[in-house]
């Protein structure tokens, strides 16, 4: 059963090398993330799954000790997901946004429970999302979940997918439902405007939801802003 989750945005600029003279920007950010983290471990949980949105639909799982890096954004920073395990050369390398997780679990210390990664593409139906949290639940007694993603990356005109004025509205509502931990909404994201508005994480948002039913577990926001016209939430259930 699902006994805790952390719900973190996942850009690159989050790792201070990548965001370089900008990461003071993301500081307020990096502290939310921690915070959330911190309650995660609290949970004391047998495993932990950690879930970020990939380009292909997925699921695609990664074992623990699965390597990413920063390279791809200038940087020769290299992470593993977890502790490194001896026998994950040679796999494939974490995608950007378990590679952001890898970075924060390091960062955090992580070093409690056993950990694996599940990518979830923008093209992945809700009901396939809620079903996979459903499974990721009954994998242990507890179990903890990590959940990486974006919200709208149209909430100005210079944001990478330029200014939507239902952008904002979309945000508030996603932040509301992580903040009170509402199943029902989550569950009912409007897949089809979430990709209109390049919004990466509605698939982990409802993996998430998923793995909630039957656990009645409190949220709290604890970050919501949108810095480069990207919404970036942060929140913790417990």
């Amino acid at each position: 059963m699902l006994a805790a989750a952390a719900v973190c945005p996942c850009p690159p600029l989050l790792v201070p090398e990548v965001a370089a003279g900008a990461a003071p920007e993301l500081d307020a950010a990096r502290a939310a993330c921690a915070d959330s983290l911190g309650l995660l471990a609290a949970s004391r949980p047998d495993l932990l799954v950690v879930v970020g949105p990939v380009d292909e639909a997925g699921p695609t799982r990664y074992r623990q000790g699965t390597p990413g890096s920063f390279r791809g954004f200038g940087v020769d920073r290299e992470v593993t997901l977890g502790r490194p395990e001896p026998d994950t050369a040679g796999q494939d390398v974490l995608p950007p946004s378990l590679a952001v997780a890898g970075w924060l679990l390091e960062r955090a210390g992580w070093a409690d429970a056993p950990i694996e990664g599940l990518g979830v593409g923008e093209p992945l139906a809700a009901e396939r999302c809620i079903h996979i949290g459903n499974e990721i639940a009954a994998r242990a007694e507890r179990v903890a979940l990590l959940v990486m993603g974006d919200a709208s990356a149209c909430r100005t005109v210079k944001a990478p997918g330029y200014l939507d004025e239902r952008a904002e509205p979309f945000d508030a509502e996603a932040a509301r439902a992580l903040g009170a931990a509402d199943l029902t909404a989550l569950k009912g994201l409007d897949t089809g405007l979430a990709h209109e508005l390049k919004v990466s994480g509605r698939a982990p948002w409802q993996v998430l939801a998923g793995a909630a039913e039957g656990a009645a577990l409190q949220g709290t926001l604890l970050y919501e802003d949108a810095p480069y016209g990207v919404g970036y939430l942060v929140a913790a259930w417990s």
